[in-house]
């Protein structure tokens, strides 16, 4: 299964808090669900700067921001859930847009466990073996 890899805090929003776009520099034909794997880069300045972000647009869209200390959490190098993506945009409505491209995501599930996976730039491959796709209780 195909996986993309997004840094602290972002995966975070997408799997919990509504993010329905995941913005890129790079453009993408593909269409379907993908692995969300948690980038190993970590910097607390920018994450606290991206935290910032996260809680002003959770703040207009009236959601909670629950559980800051997972926000957070780096994750480095695990695969914690999964996402659809139904389309690749160069504009949108969404408050979660300001990129270049933005792939459009939908029905974000996450894994009760993460699982340690190697990532990679863009787009790479998981054997379905090595991951866990056990839903977390909601």
């Amino acid at each position: 299964m195909k996986a993309l890899s997004v840094r602290a805090p972002w995966w975070w929003a997408i799997l919990k808090a509504g993010k329905d776009i995941e913005n890129r520099s790079w453009r993408t034909n593909f269409r379907g669900r993908v692995l969300i794997h948690t980038g190993k880069w970590y910097n607390n300045v920018e994450v606290c700067d991206d935290l910032f972000v996260i809680k002003r647009i959770l703040k207009l869209e009236n959601i909670p921001a629950d559980n800051h200390r997972q926000m957070l959490a780096p994750f480095g190098g695990c695969v914690v859930g999964s996402v659809e993506i139904v389309d690749c945009v160069t504009n949108s409505n969404s408050p979660w847009f300001f990129g270049e491209y933005g792939f459009v995501l939908r029905d974000p599930i996450s894994f009760a466990t993460s699982t340690p996976i190697k990532g990679a730039l863009g787009f790479f491959e998981v054997p379905d073996s090595l991951v866990n796709f056990n839903r977390e209780e909601q």
